[in-house]
């Protein structure tokens, strides 16, 4: 965190819930106009693509100093965008900091609406107007209990190529150009033995937006396709191996509670693939997405089609693991004796005791509840110690857990 002006240079994703409706946050960066800075151009750029991928836009400026020349810009642009845009006058973090609003209609973005990020004041309102302009969900045509597994990565890793090689048919073009995907469609699989729908963003880019941010493009794609399913089969590039844009991407599935299967593509471009190279390869992945390192990483190739039905395998497999119910007799009988022999640690001369364990049902992701008589000084770290040991007895690759500690 910074006062200064333009440093909030990296992108932020994250996820947002009020009133019991869910969606998805991506700031942009601080928007700086007629500047020679790289790093500002490359911010608009990301802004611009947002306006087009969005389905609103918060422009925020700060009351403090009032309507300045960018900000004239800036909503000049956003006058032309076709979606909604809500002008936030953000630093109202008292009462006569509100005066200021008025300066701001000269914008011709509507009414301003006056917060405080410090504070949280007027936060509730502004989030009652987003829901309210947010598009409305509608019920999709897809039968219900079959499960969705979404291809994503970074632009030019395989994804079109790889679901391609899964249907036997160019159903999703593939050029050499990265970024050539645009709009989500979902293609339903019943072939082998196996019924799911691929989720891929599929298109052609316009020839005109080859300038465009690809990177903040395909995390903007991303969201969505990784939002609608239930396994995401992360995409990574053998000749390049694992890099920010990947994280960028596994955060994104992890935020959502997403299952993770990744997938080394390009292995047939590989020369050395001696288990050495192999095993480096997997440790270096796993060491980059740890804590969580339980999942499974396949070395295919999507265009010599090495290993692909084994990536549906294994997808389907991590599925069925995000479904596992562990009867509740059971997971005492293991989980008891090892709490007693490594306890939580003492705290203030306070001993915790973890008396019970359950299985919550029907979550969208296994859940345990772990009951102690002090559950306010069990730590992460102990909170993990009992995630890995429920990992270790029941196979639970691929999924993320959710533990809680409650008062017995």
């Amino acid at each position: 965190m910074s006062d200064e002006a333009g440093t909030t240079r990296d992108r932020q994703y994250g996820k947002c819930e009020w009133t019991g409706h869910e969606f998805s946050v991506v700031d942009t960066g601080g928007w700086v106009v007629n500047s020679d800075d790289i790093f500002e151009e490359e911010i608009r750029k990301q802004v611009i693509i947002a306006t087009e991928e969005a389905d609103l836009v918060l422009f925020l400026c700060d009351i403090k100093n009032g309507v300045t020349d960018w900000d004239m810009d800036v909503a000049q642009i956003l006058r032309k965008a076709k979606l909604p845009v809500l002008l936030v006058a953000n630093k109202a973090d008292d009462n006569k900091d509100t005066y200021g609003q008025y300066e701001f209609y000269k914008l011709g973005l509507g009414d301003p609406y006056c917060i405080s990020a410090a504070t949280g004041s007027g936060t509730g309102d502004l989030l009652d107007k987003i829901l309210e302009l947010l598009p409305k969900k509608e019920k999709d045509d897809l039968e219900e209990g079959i499960p969705r597994f979404a291809v994503v990565g970074r632009p030019n890793a395989g994804k079109s190529s790889l679901i391609n090689a899964f249907i036997g048919e160019d159903r999703n073009i593939v050029t050499d150009i990265a970024g050539t995907t645009r709009d989500s469609i979902y293609t339903r699989y019943d072939k082998f033995g196996f019924d799911f729908y691929l989720v891929d963003t599929a298109g052609i880019r316009r020839k005109n937006k080859v300038s465009e941010d690809l990177e903040f493009y395909s995390v903007m794609r991303s969201i969505r396709a990784i939002e609608n399913s239930d396994v995401c089969i992360l995409m990574i590039d053998a000749t390049r191996g694992i890099e920010a844009q990947d994280m960028n991407i596994f955060q994104l599935i992890q935020k959502n509670n997403k299952s993770l299967v990744v997938v080394v593509n390009k292995w047939d471009l590989v020369e050395d693939k001696s288990q050495i190279v192999i095993k480096t390869f997997e440790e270096a992945i796993r060491k980059r997405m740890a804590p969580f390192v339980d999942f499974p990483i396949i070395f295919a190739s999507a265009l010599t089609k090495q290993r692909i039905f084994r990536v549906l395998e294994t997808a389907k497999e991590v599925y069925l693991n995000r479904k596992a119910r562990i009867g509740t007799t059971k997971l005492n009988e293991v989980m008891l004796p090892i709490i007693e022999a490594t306890p939580p640690p003492s705290i203030k001369g306070k001993y915790i005791k973890i008396k019970y364990v359950s299985q919550v049902p029907d979550t969208q992701i296994p859940t345990f509840v772990f009951y102690a008589n002090l559950p306010q000084y069990i730590k992460e770290p102990y909170r993990r110690f009992l995630e890995n040991q429920i990992r270790q007895h029941w196979t639970l690759t691929g999924s993320p857990i959710n533990v809680f500690i409650r008062q017995k």
